[in-house]
Protein backbone atom coordinates (compact mmCIF):
# COMPACT_ATOMS: atom_id res chain seq x y z
CA UNK A 1 0.00 0.00 0.00
CA UNK A 2 1.15 3.25 -1.05
CA UNK A 3 1.55 6.49 1.41
CA UNK A 4 0.86 10.33 0.95
CA UNK A 5 -2.18 12.39 -0.52
CA UNK A 6 -5.12 10.09 -0.79
CA UNK A 7 -6.30 9.64 -4.36
CA UNK A 8 -9.61 9.77 -3.29
CA UNK A 9 -10.81 11.90 0.03
CA UNK A 10 -14.63 12.33 0.71
CA UNK A 11 -15.36 15.47 3.31
CA UNK A 12 -18.48 16.04 4.91
CA UNK A 13 -20.57 14.76 1.98
CA UNK A 14 -24.31 14.79 2.52
CA UNK A 15 -26.95 13.43 -0.24
CA UNK A 16 -30.79 13.97 0.26
CA UNK A 17 -33.19 12.52 -1.77
CA UNK A 18 -36.50 14.44 -2.36
CA UNK A 19 -40.10 13.16 -3.84
CA UNK A 20 -42.19 16.15 -3.67
CA UNK A 21 -42.95 17.73 -0.55
CA UNK A 22 -40.89 15.07 1.50
CA UNK A 23 -36.72 14.84 1.93
CA UNK A 24 -34.34 11.55 2.66
CA UNK A 25 -31.03 12.52 3.94
CA UNK A 26 -29.67 9.28 2.96
CA UNK A 27 -26.35 10.29 3.71
CA UNK A 28 -25.35 12.69 6.60
CA UNK A 29 -21.51 14.31 6.92
CA UNK A 30 -19.37 11.04 5.80
CA UNK A 31 -15.86 11.51 5.61
CA UNK A 32 -13.45 9.46 4.57
CA UNK A 33 -10.14 8.79 2.22
CA UNK A 34 -8.58 6.12 0.31
CA UNK A 35 -4.81 6.27 -0.55
CA UNK A 36 -3.32 4.68 -3.93
CA UNK A 37 -3.25 1.34 -3.94
CA UNK A 38 -5.32 0.90 -0.74
CA UNK A 39 -8.44 -1.07 0.04
CA UNK A 40 -11.09 0.58 2.38
CA UNK A 41 -14.10 -1.63 2.97
CA UNK A 42 -17.55 0.67 3.94
CA UNK A 43 -20.04 -1.96 5.47
CA UNK A 44 -23.38 -1.71 6.99
CA UNK A 45 -27.04 -3.26 6.73
CA UNK A 46 -28.90 -2.52 3.49
CA UNK A 47 -30.32 1.14 3.69
CA UNK A 48 -27.08 2.24 5.83
CA UNK A 49 -26.02 4.65 2.67
CA UNK A 50 -23.47 2.74 1.34
CA UNK A 51 -24.26 2.48 -2.37
CA UNK A 52 -25.75 6.02 -2.55
CA UNK A 53 -22.38 6.78 -0.86
CA UNK A 54 -20.34 5.02 -3.53
CA UNK A 55 -22.83 6.54 -6.66
CA UNK A 56 -22.31 10.27 -5.68
CA UNK A 57 -18.36 9.72 -6.25
CA UNK A 58 -19.08 9.36 -10.04
CA UNK A 59 -22.07 11.14 -9.78
CA UNK A 60 -24.25 8.58 -10.66
CA UNK A 61 -27.68 9.16 -8.56
CA UNK A 62 -31.01 9.69 -10.37
CA UNK A 63 -30.39 13.53 -10.16
CA UNK A 64 -32.02 16.28 -9.77
CA UNK A 65 -34.43 14.06 -7.15
CA UNK A 66 -31.02 13.43 -5.79
CA UNK A 67 -28.81 16.39 -3.94
CA UNK A 68 -25.73 17.03 -2.32
CA UNK A 69 -26.46 19.92 0.12
CA UNK A 70 -22.87 19.37 1.75
CA UNK A 71 -19.78 18.04 1.45
CA UNK A 72 -16.70 17.84 -1.41
CA UNK A 73 -15.31 14.54 -3.52
CA UNK A 74 -11.78 14.92 -4.17
CA UNK A 75 -10.40 12.61 -6.69
CA UNK A 76 -6.75 13.91 -6.96
CA UNK A 77 -7.43 17.25 -5.28
CA UNK A 78 -10.45 18.21 -7.43
CA UNK A 79 -14.00 18.17 -6.55
CA UNK A 80 -16.00 15.80 -8.97
CA UNK A 81 -19.06 17.40 -7.86
CA UNK A 82 -18.22 20.16 -9.35
CA UNK A 83 -17.63 18.92 -12.82
CA UNK A 84 -19.95 18.64 -15.21
CA UNK A 85 -21.26 15.33 -17.21
CA UNK A 86 -19.21 16.12 -20.28
CA UNK A 87 -15.57 15.98 -18.04
CA UNK A 88 -16.87 13.00 -15.93
CA UNK A 89 -17.84 10.78 -18.60
CA UNK A 90 -13.80 10.76 -19.34
CA UNK A 91 -13.29 9.90 -15.16
CA UNK A 92 -16.22 6.76 -15.38
CA UNK A 93 -14.77 3.81 -16.98
CA UNK A 94 -11.08 5.52 -17.33
CA UNK A 95 -9.96 6.74 -14.10
CA UNK A 96 -12.87 5.61 -11.50
CA UNK A 97 -14.50 2.03 -12.61
CA UNK A 98 -17.59 0.49 -10.76
CA UNK A 99 -18.30 -3.36 -10.46
CA UNK A 100 -22.43 -3.95 -9.84
CA UNK A 101 -23.93 -6.31 -7.07
CA UNK A 102 -25.87 -8.33 -10.31
CA UNK A 103 -23.73 -8.51 -12.90
CA UNK A 104 -26.55 -10.50 -14.91
CA UNK A 105 -28.74 -6.64 -14.88
CA UNK A 106 -25.61 -5.13 -15.29
CA UNK A 107 -24.67 -6.42 -18.10
CA UNK A 108 -26.10 -5.65 -21.71
CA UNK A 109 -28.61 -8.93 -22.60
CA UNK A 110 -28.10 -8.27 -26.47
CA UNK A 111 -24.72 -7.27 -26.48
CA UNK A 112 -21.85 -10.39 -26.94
CA UNK A 113 -18.97 -10.42 -24.11
CA UNK A 114 -16.57 -8.51 -26.51
CA UNK A 115 -18.63 -6.27 -27.65
CA UNK A 116 -19.32 -4.70 -24.12
CA UNK A 117 -15.78 -5.04 -23.70
CA UNK A 118 -14.45 -3.60 -26.98
CA UNK A 119 -16.82 -0.64 -26.49
CA UNK A 120 -14.99 0.32 -23.56
CA UNK A 121 -11.46 0.15 -25.24
CA UNK A 122 -12.67 2.40 -28.56
CA UNK A 123 -14.75 4.94 -26.55
CA UNK A 124 -11.80 5.64 -23.78
CA UNK A 125 -8.48 4.70 -26.00
CA UNK A 126 -9.77 5.10 -29.31
CA UNK A 127 -8.25 1.32 -30.37
CA UNK A 128 -9.30 -0.13 -33.78
CA UNK A 129 -11.54 -3.24 -33.99
CA UNK A 130 -8.62 -5.54 -34.46
CA UNK A 131 -6.77 -4.32 -31.12
CA UNK A 132 -9.57 -3.86 -28.77
CA UNK A 133 -10.57 -7.76 -30.09
CA UNK A 134 -7.34 -8.68 -28.80
CA UNK A 135 -7.32 -6.38 -25.38
CA UNK A 136 -10.62 -7.74 -24.88
CA UNK A 137 -8.64 -11.42 -25.15
CA UNK A 138 -5.81 -10.45 -23.16
CA UNK A 139 -8.27 -9.27 -20.62
CA UNK A 140 -10.35 -12.15 -19.99
CA UNK A 141 -7.67 -14.13 -20.20
CA UNK A 142 -6.71 -12.10 -17.01
CA UNK A 143 -9.49 -12.19 -14.99
CA UNK A 144 -9.97 -16.54 -15.86
CA UNK A 145 -11.71 -16.96 -18.40
CA UNK A 146 -10.62 -19.84 -20.00
CA UNK A 147 -10.68 -20.30 -23.74
CA UNK A 148 -11.37 -16.67 -24.14
CA UNK A 149 -11.40 -16.61 -27.65
CA UNK A 150 -14.47 -18.87 -27.37
CA UNK A 151 -16.42 -16.84 -25.32
CA UNK A 152 -15.74 -13.51 -27.41
CA UNK A 153 -19.37 -14.58 -29.25
CA UNK A 154 -20.80 -15.54 -25.76
CA UNK A 155 -23.82 -13.38 -24.67
CA UNK A 156 -24.46 -12.66 -20.86
CA UNK A 157 -27.35 -16.14 -19.90
CA UNK A 158 -25.18 -17.92 -21.40
CA UNK A 159 -22.16 -17.56 -18.63
CA UNK A 160 -22.43 -18.84 -15.28
CA UNK A 161 -22.98 -16.30 -12.35
CA UNK A 162 -18.90 -16.30 -11.76
CA UNK A 163 -18.26 -16.06 -15.46
CA UNK A 164 -20.33 -12.83 -15.70
CA UNK A 165 -18.27 -11.42 -12.76
CA UNK A 166 -15.30 -11.89 -13.86
CA UNK A 167 -16.57 -10.29 -17.24
CA UNK A 168 -17.88 -7.45 -15.27
CA UNK A 169 -14.07 -7.01 -14.02
CA UNK A 170 -12.83 -7.41 -17.11
CA UNK A 171 -14.68 -4.73 -18.35
CA UNK A 172 -14.06 -2.40 -15.25
CA UNK A 173 -10.20 -2.98 -15.97
CA UNK A 174 -10.45 -2.57 -19.58
CA UNK A 175 -8.42 1.20 -19.24
CA UNK A 176 -6.30 -0.11 -16.20
CA UNK A 177 -7.85 2.49 -13.64
CA UNK A 178 -6.92 4.52 -10.39
CA UNK A 179 -9.89 3.06 -8.10
CA UNK A 180 -12.37 0.45 -8.80
CA UNK A 181 -15.82 0.51 -6.59
CA UNK A 182 -16.87 -2.75 -6.50
CA UNK A 183 -20.61 -3.13 -4.86
CA UNK A 184 -21.22 -5.95 -3.74
CA UNK A 185 -19.24 -7.78 -5.65
CA UNK A 186 -19.29 -11.69 -4.55
CA UNK A 187 -23.01 -11.30 -2.60
CA UNK A 188 -24.85 -13.60 -5.39
CA UNK A 189 -21.86 -16.14 -5.82
CA UNK A 190 -21.30 -19.03 -4.26
CA UNK A 191 -18.64 -19.90 -1.55
CA UNK A 192 -16.10 -21.36 -3.81
CA UNK A 193 -16.68 -18.48 -6.50
CA UNK A 194 -16.62 -15.99 -4.04
CA UNK A 195 -13.12 -17.03 -2.72
CA UNK A 196 -11.95 -17.33 -6.70
CA UNK A 197 -12.77 -13.76 -7.71
CA UNK A 198 -11.55 -12.17 -3.95
CA UNK A 199 -8.33 -13.49 -5.15
CA UNK A 200 -8.91 -12.76 -8.65
CA UNK A 201 -9.10 -8.95 -7.30
CA UNK A 202 -6.30 -8.82 -4.96
CA UNK A 203 -3.58 -10.29 -7.68
CA UNK A 204 -5.10 -7.41 -10.17
CA UNK A 205 -4.78 -4.91 -7.48
CA UNK A 206 -1.47 -5.26 -7.00
CA UNK A 207 -0.84 -6.31 -10.21
CA UNK A 208 -2.37 -2.61 -11.43
CA UNK A 209 -1.57 -1.05 -8.49
CA UNK A 210 -5.24 0.29 -7.82
CA UNK A 211 -7.11 1.32 -4.86
CA UNK A 212 -10.31 -0.41 -4.03
CA UNK A 213 -13.76 0.97 -2.03
CA UNK A 214 -15.64 -2.14 -1.70
CA UNK A 215 -19.28 -2.23 -0.79
CA UNK A 216 -20.31 -5.15 1.53
CA UNK A 217 -22.47 -5.93 4.23
CA UNK A 218 -20.30 -9.42 4.84
CA UNK A 219 -17.88 -8.82 7.26
CA UNK A 220 -15.39 -12.15 6.39
CA UNK A 221 -14.79 -10.72 2.94
CA UNK A 222 -13.81 -7.51 4.53
CA UNK A 223 -11.43 -9.57 6.92
CA UNK A 224 -9.88 -10.83 4.24
CA UNK A 225 -9.68 -7.92 1.48
CA UNK A 226 -9.49 -4.90 3.20
CA UNK A 227 -7.10 -2.84 4.70
CA UNK A 228 -9.61 -0.12 6.59
CA UNK A 229 -13.53 -0.65 7.46
CA UNK A 230 -15.73 2.55 7.96
CA UNK A 231 -19.36 1.42 9.36
CA UNK A 232 -22.10 2.68 8.35
CA UNK A 233 -25.26 3.27 10.11
CA UNK A 234 -28.66 5.32 8.90
CA UNK A 235 -26.39 7.32 6.56
CA UNK A 236 -23.75 8.11 9.38
CA UNK A 237 -20.11 6.39 9.49
CA UNK A 238 -19.93 5.90 13.49
CA UNK A 239 -16.80 4.27 13.37
CA UNK A 240 -13.77 3.81 11.09
CA UNK A 241 -9.92 2.42 11.59
CA UNK A 242 -7.10 0.19 10.21
CA UNK A 243 -9.38 -3.43 9.91
CA UNK A 244 -7.83 -5.62 12.65
CA UNK A 245 -7.80 -2.66 14.98
CA UNK A 246 -11.63 -3.04 14.19
CA UNK A 247 -12.24 -6.66 14.73
CA UNK A 248 -10.12 -7.19 17.31
CA UNK A 249 -11.71 -4.11 19.28
CA UNK A 250 -14.73 -2.62 17.63
CA UNK A 251 -16.06 0.34 20.05
CA UNK A 252 -19.10 1.65 18.77
CA UNK A 253 -22.05 -0.91 19.48
CA UNK A 254 -23.43 -1.21 16.19
CA UNK A 255 -19.62 -2.33 14.73
CA UNK A 256 -20.13 -4.69 17.74
CA UNK A 257 -23.66 -5.75 16.93
CA UNK A 258 -22.30 -6.64 13.16
CA UNK A 259 -19.78 -8.78 14.44
CA UNK A 260 -22.04 -10.77 16.48
CA UNK A 261 -24.61 -11.29 13.77
CA UNK A 262 -24.16 -14.45 12.41
CA UNK A 263 -26.06 -17.51 12.28
CA UNK A 264 -25.48 -19.48 15.90
CA UNK A 265 -27.53 -22.18 17.46
CA UNK A 266 -28.04 -25.91 16.61
CA UNK A 267 -30.47 -27.83 14.50
CA UNK A 268 -33.11 -29.73 16.55
CA UNK A 269 -32.08 -32.69 17.75
CA UNK A 270 -32.90 -35.50 15.49
CA UNK A 271 -35.80 -37.59 17.01
CA UNK A 272 -35.61 -41.25 15.51
CA UNK A 273 -39.10 -41.84 16.71
CA UNK A 274 -40.66 -39.21 14.34
CA UNK A 275 -42.57 -40.49 11.10
CA UNK A 276 -40.57 -40.17 7.65
CA UNK A 277 -42.41 -37.38 5.76
CA UNK A 278 -40.14 -37.54 2.63
CA UNK A 279 -38.40 -40.34 0.93
CA UNK A 280 -36.41 -40.42 -1.84
CA UNK A 281 -34.78 -43.53 -3.94
CA UNK A 282 -32.81 -42.81 -7.16
CA UNK A 283 -34.32 -39.90 -8.27
CA UNK A 284 -33.01 -38.65 -11.71
CA UNK A 285 -34.26 -35.60 -13.54
CA UNK A 286 -32.32 -35.77 -16.81
CA UNK A 287 -32.39 -32.56 -19.51
CA UNK A 288 -32.74 -34.51 -23.15
CA UNK A 289 -29.98 -32.73 -26.04
CA UNK A 290 -31.89 -32.36 -29.23
CA UNK A 291 -30.02 -32.02 -32.53
CA UNK A 292 -30.41 -32.05 -36.33
CA UNK A 293 -33.23 -31.52 -38.68
CA UNK A 294 -35.49 -33.90 -37.10
CA UNK A 295 -34.42 -32.58 -33.17
CA UNK A 296 -33.67 -36.17 -32.12
CA UNK A 297 -32.33 -37.01 -28.51
CA UNK A 298 -28.61 -37.26 -29.12
CA UNK A 299 -27.71 -37.07 -25.12
CA UNK A 300 -28.90 -35.82 -22.01
CA UNK A 301 -27.93 -33.03 -19.29
CA UNK A 302 -28.12 -35.50 -16.10
CA UNK A 303 -29.18 -32.38 -13.71
CA UNK A 304 -29.96 -34.94 -10.92
CA UNK A 305 -28.83 -38.61 -11.24
CA UNK A 306 -29.51 -41.24 -9.08
CA UNK A 307 -30.07 -39.30 -5.66
CA UNK A 308 -31.54 -41.17 -2.21
CA UNK A 309 -32.54 -38.85 0.32
CA UNK A 310 -34.72 -39.02 3.64
CA UNK A 311 -36.10 -35.87 5.92
CA UNK A 312 -38.08 -36.74 9.29
CA UNK A 313 -41.00 -34.78 11.28
CA UNK A 314 -39.11 -32.08 13.26
CA UNK A 315 -35.83 -32.27 10.92
CA UNK A 316 -33.85 -30.46 8.52
CA UNK A 317 -32.03 -31.90 5.52
CA UNK A 318 -29.17 -29.46 3.94
CA UNK A 319 -28.38 -29.62 0.69
CA UNK A 320 -25.72 -27.82 -0.61
CA UNK A 321 -23.09 -27.45 -3.63
CA UNK A 322 -21.89 -24.71 -5.83
CA UNK A 323 -24.59 -23.36 -8.84
CA UNK A 324 -25.78 -25.86 -11.13
CA UNK A 325 -24.92 -28.90 -8.78
CA UNK A 326 -28.63 -29.84 -8.98
CA UNK A 327 -29.43 -28.68 -5.80
CA UNK A 328 -32.86 -26.95 -6.65
CA UNK A 329 -33.29 -29.39 -9.24
CA UNK A 330 -33.51 -31.96 -7.04
CA UNK A 331 -35.70 -29.60 -4.40
CA UNK A 332 -38.13 -29.05 -6.96
CA UNK A 333 -38.21 -32.70 -8.17
CA UNK A 334 -38.88 -34.03 -4.27
CA UNK A 335 -41.99 -31.52 -3.72
CA UNK A 336 -43.31 -32.96 -7.58
CA UNK A 337 -42.98 -29.62 -8.69
CA UNK A 338 -41.16 -30.75 -12.30
CA UNK A 339 -40.98 -33.89 -13.63
CA UNK A 340 -38.37 -36.80 -12.85
CA UNK A 341 -37.75 -40.40 -12.50
CA UNK A 342 -37.09 -42.53 -9.05
CA UNK A 343 -39.56 -43.40 -6.36
CA UNK A 344 -40.49 -40.31 -3.95
CA UNK A 345 -42.59 -41.38 -1.30
CA UNK A 346 -44.87 -38.82 1.05
CA UNK A 347 -46.09 -39.88 4.78
CA UNK A 348 -46.05 -43.81 3.23
CA UNK A 349 -47.84 -42.53 -0.14
CA UNK A 350 -46.08 -43.48 -3.26
CA UNK A 351 -46.10 -40.11 -4.79
CA UNK A 352 -43.74 -40.46 -8.09
CA UNK A 353 -46.41 -41.56 -10.47
CA UNK A 354 -49.57 -38.96 -9.70
CA UNK A 355 -50.77 -36.76 -12.00
CA UNK A 356 -51.03 -32.46 -11.64
CA UNK A 357 -54.81 -33.29 -10.44
CA UNK A 358 -54.27 -36.16 -7.61
CA UNK A 359 -50.90 -34.26 -6.35
CA UNK A 360 -53.63 -30.98 -5.85
CA UNK A 361 -54.66 -32.22 -2.66
CA UNK A 362 -51.20 -32.24 -0.81
CA UNK A 363 -50.13 -28.91 -2.47
CA UNK A 364 -50.95 -27.44 0.66
CA UNK A 365 -48.94 -29.84 3.09
CA UNK A 366 -45.98 -29.08 0.80
CA UNK A 367 -44.60 -25.03 0.96
CA UNK A 368 -41.62 -23.46 -1.23
CA UNK A 369 -39.92 -20.43 0.74
CA UNK A 370 -38.05 -18.69 -2.72
CA UNK A 371 -34.30 -17.27 -2.35
CA UNK A 372 -35.54 -13.73 -3.32
CA UNK A 373 -38.54 -12.47 -1.27
CA UNK A 374 -39.09 -9.28 -3.96
CA UNK A 375 -39.09 -11.08 -6.82
CA UNK A 376 -41.68 -13.85 -5.45
CA UNK A 377 -44.29 -11.99 -4.21
CA UNK A 378 -46.56 -9.70 -6.24
CA UNK A 379 -46.17 -5.97 -6.09
CA UNK A 380 -49.59 -5.47 -7.26
CA UNK A 381 -50.90 -7.18 -4.32
CA UNK A 382 -51.42 -6.56 -0.89
CA UNK A 383 -49.60 -8.79 2.17
CA UNK A 384 -52.88 -10.01 3.61
CA UNK A 385 -53.50 -11.29 -0.28
CA UNK A 386 -50.62 -12.43 -1.08
CA UNK A 387 -50.88 -14.29 2.56
CA UNK A 388 -54.55 -15.59 2.44
CA UNK A 389 -54.05 -16.62 -1.84
CA UNK A 390 -52.78 -20.25 -0.64
CA UNK A 391 -56.26 -20.21 1.72
CA UNK A 392 -58.69 -19.44 -0.85
CA UNK A 393 -57.76 -22.02 -2.61
CA UNK A 394 -57.28 -25.17 -0.03
CA UNK A 395 -59.51 -23.84 2.44
CA UNK A 396 -62.60 -22.66 0.89
CA UNK A 397 -64.63 -23.35 4.03
CA UNK A 398 -63.28 -20.44 5.16
CA UNK A 399 -64.91 -17.18 5.09
CA UNK A 400 -63.47 -13.52 3.99
CA UNK A 401 -63.04 -12.68 7.76
CA UNK A 402 -62.20 -15.86 9.00
CA UNK A 403 -59.10 -15.92 6.51
CA UNK A 404 -58.07 -12.61 7.49
CA UNK A 405 -58.04 -13.43 10.75
CA UNK A 406 -55.96 -16.52 10.40
CA UNK A 407 -53.67 -14.26 8.09
CA UNK A 408 -53.03 -12.01 10.81
CA UNK A 409 -52.29 -14.80 13.50
CA UNK A 410 -50.00 -15.83 11.04
CA UNK A 411 -48.16 -12.81 9.98
CA UNK A 412 -48.01 -11.65 14.21
CA UNK A 413 -46.29 -15.23 14.23
CA UNK A 414 -43.59 -14.33 12.04
CA UNK A 415 -42.78 -11.15 13.40
CA UNK A 416 -44.58 -9.17 11.26
CA UNK A 417 -47.38 -6.56 12.39
CA UNK A 418 -51.18 -8.20 11.85
CA UNK A 419 -52.03 -4.22 11.54
CA UNK A 420 -49.67 -3.58 8.28
CA UNK A 421 -51.90 -6.35 5.94
CA UNK A 422 -52.96 -4.38 3.41
CA UNK A 423 -49.66 -2.55 2.85
CA UNK A 424 -47.77 -3.55 -0.44
CA UNK A 425 -44.32 -5.72 -0.88
CA UNK A 426 -42.07 -2.35 -1.63
CA UNK A 427 -43.42 -1.01 1.54
CA UNK A 428 -40.85 -3.62 3.59
CA UNK A 429 -37.36 -4.54 4.29
CA UNK A 430 -36.02 -7.56 2.90
CA UNK A 431 -36.14 -9.32 5.65
CA UNK A 432 -39.39 -8.08 6.47
CA UNK A 433 -40.01 -9.27 3.03
CA UNK A 434 -38.68 -12.79 3.73
CA UNK A 435 -40.92 -13.06 6.88
CA UNK A 436 -44.00 -12.41 4.50
CA UNK A 437 -43.03 -15.38 2.55
CA UNK A 438 -42.07 -17.46 5.46
CA UNK A 439 -46.21 -16.57 6.53
CA UNK A 440 -47.33 -17.33 3.27
CA UNK A 441 -46.07 -21.20 3.25
CA UNK A 442 -47.29 -21.54 6.97
CA UNK A 443 -50.74 -20.21 6.75
CA UNK A 444 -51.49 -23.75 4.99
CA UNK A 445 -50.09 -25.55 8.19
CA UNK A 446 -47.56 -27.38 5.97
CA UNK A 447 -45.84 -30.45 7.07
CA UNK A 448 -43.07 -30.32 4.61
CA UNK A 449 -41.40 -26.64 3.50
CA UNK A 450 -38.52 -26.15 0.84
CA UNK A 451 -36.33 -23.23 1.79
CA UNK A 452 -34.31 -22.58 -1.47
CA UNK A 453 -31.38 -20.13 -0.89
CA UNK A 454 -33.74 -18.29 1.74
CA UNK A 455 -30.94 -15.97 3.30
CA UNK A 456 -28.36 -15.28 1.06
CA UNK A 457 -30.32 -11.41 -0.32
CA UNK A 458 -30.02 -10.70 3.11
CA UNK A 459 -27.35 -8.89 5.42
CA UNK A 460 -25.77 -11.27 7.97
CA UNK A 461 -27.92 -9.33 11.15
CA UNK A 462 -30.84 -10.19 9.39
CA UNK A 463 -29.94 -14.21 8.50
CA UNK A 464 -29.32 -14.38 11.61
CA UNK A 465 -33.06 -13.40 12.95
CA UNK A 466 -34.62 -15.53 9.77
CA UNK A 467 -32.38 -18.82 11.19
CA UNK A 468 -33.78 -18.57 14.67
CA UNK A 469 -37.17 -17.66 13.27
CA UNK A 470 -36.95 -20.86 11.14
CA UNK A 471 -35.47 -23.01 13.87
CA UNK A 472 -38.89 -21.63 16.39
CA UNK A 473 -41.34 -22.42 13.46
CA UNK A 474 -39.83 -26.17 13.25
CA UNK A 475 -40.00 -26.78 16.86
CA UNK A 476 -43.25 -25.31 17.46
CA UNK A 477 -44.85 -27.04 14.55
CA UNK A 478 -43.02 -30.09 14.13
CA UNK A 479 -42.23 -29.22 10.91
CA UNK A 480 -39.81 -31.25 7.77
CA UNK A 481 -37.31 -28.96 6.31
CA UNK A 482 -35.52 -29.39 2.69
CA UNK A 483 -32.76 -26.51 3.58
CA UNK A 484 -30.96 -25.59 0.17
CA UNK A 485 -28.48 -23.27 0.23
CA UNK A 486 -24.58 -22.57 -0.39
CA UNK A 487 -24.18 -20.29 2.92
CA UNK A 488 -22.91 -23.38 5.03
CA UNK A 489 -22.92 -21.05 8.16
CA UNK A 490 -26.27 -21.15 7.84
CA UNK A 491 -26.63 -24.80 6.73
CA UNK A 492 -24.83 -25.69 10.05
CA UNK A 493 -27.43 -24.04 11.87
CA UNK A 494 -30.20 -25.57 10.96
CA UNK A 495 -29.39 -28.50 9.28
CA UNK A 496 -29.70 -32.33 11.20
CA UNK A 497 -28.42 -33.96 7.50
CA UNK A 498 -26.45 -32.92 4.65
CA UNK A 499 -26.35 -34.23 1.49
CA UNK A 500 -23.38 -32.50 -0.33
CA UNK A 501 -24.35 -32.60 -4.55
CA UNK A 502 -21.99 -31.92 -7.07
CA UNK A 503 -22.67 -31.82 -10.93
CA UNK A 504 -25.93 -33.76 -10.27
CA UNK A 505 -24.51 -36.61 -7.88
CA UNK A 506 -23.99 -37.07 -4.34
CA UNK A 507 -20.59 -36.92 -3.00
CA UNK A 508 -21.03 -36.72 0.67
CA UNK A 509 -23.78 -37.59 2.60
CA UNK A 510 -24.67 -37.75 6.41
CA UNK A 511 -25.23 -35.74 9.75
CA UNK A 512 -24.09 -32.48 9.77
CA UNK A 513 -21.96 -32.17 13.08
CA UNK A 514 -19.99 -35.25 11.12
CA UNK A 515 -19.75 -33.44 8.06
CA UNK A 516 -18.68 -30.33 9.77
CA UNK A 517 -16.42 -31.52 11.99
CA UNK A 518 -14.44 -34.13 9.20
CA UNK A 519 -15.30 -33.76 5.37
CA UNK A 520 -14.11 -36.52 3.72
CA UNK A 521 -14.26 -35.72 0.70
CA UNK A 522 -11.87 -32.81 -1.57
CA UNK A 523 -14.91 -30.76 -2.92
CA UNK A 524 -16.49 -31.10 0.68
CA UNK A 525 -13.32 -29.44 2.06
CA UNK A 526 -13.21 -26.90 -0.59
CA UNK A 527 -16.37 -25.72 0.21
CA UNK A 528 -15.40 -25.58 3.92
CA UNK A 529 -12.50 -23.82 3.40
CA UNK A 530 -13.97 -21.08 1.25
CA UNK A 531 -17.21 -20.68 3.37
CA UNK A 532 -15.14 -20.87 7.16
CA UNK A 533 -11.85 -19.18 5.97
CA UNK A 534 -10.48 -22.47 7.35
CA UNK A 535 -7.32 -24.59 6.80
CA UNK A 536 -8.28 -28.24 6.13
CA UNK A 537 -5.98 -30.45 6.98
CA UNK A 538 -4.66 -33.60 5.28
CA UNK A 539 -6.50 -36.30 7.21
CA UNK A 540 -9.94 -34.30 6.64
CA UNK A 541 -11.03 -33.12 10.29
CA UNK A 542 -11.50 -29.01 9.80
CA UNK A 543 -8.98 -26.66 11.69
CA UNK A 544 -11.24 -24.14 13.58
Amino acid sequence: METGAPLLDIRDLSVDFRQGQDVTHAVKKVSFNIAPGETVALVGESGSGKSVTALSVLKLLPYPAASHPSGEILFRGEDLLDRDERDLRNVRGNDITMIFQEPMTSLNPLHTVERQISEMLKLHKGLSDKAARARTIELLDQVGIREPEKRLQSYPHQLSGGQRQRVMIAMALANEPDLLIADEPTTALDVTVQAQILALLKDLQKRFGMAVLLITHDLAIVRKVADRVCVMKAGEIVEQGATRAIFEAPQHPYTQHLLAAEPKGEPTPIDETKPVILKAEDVRVWFPIKRGFLRRTVDYIKAVDGIDAEVRSGQTLGIVGESGSGKTTLGLALLRLISSKGRIVYQGTEISSLSFAQMRPLRSQMQVVFQDPFGSLSPRMSIADIVGEGLAIHRRDLDGEARRERVAQTLQEVGIDPASMDRFPHEFSGGQRQRISIARALVLEPRLVMLDEPTSALDMSVQAQIVDLLRALQQRHDLAYLFISHDLKVVRALSNNIIVMRAGKIVESGPSAEIFRAPRTAYTKALMAAAFNIEVAPEGVVAQ
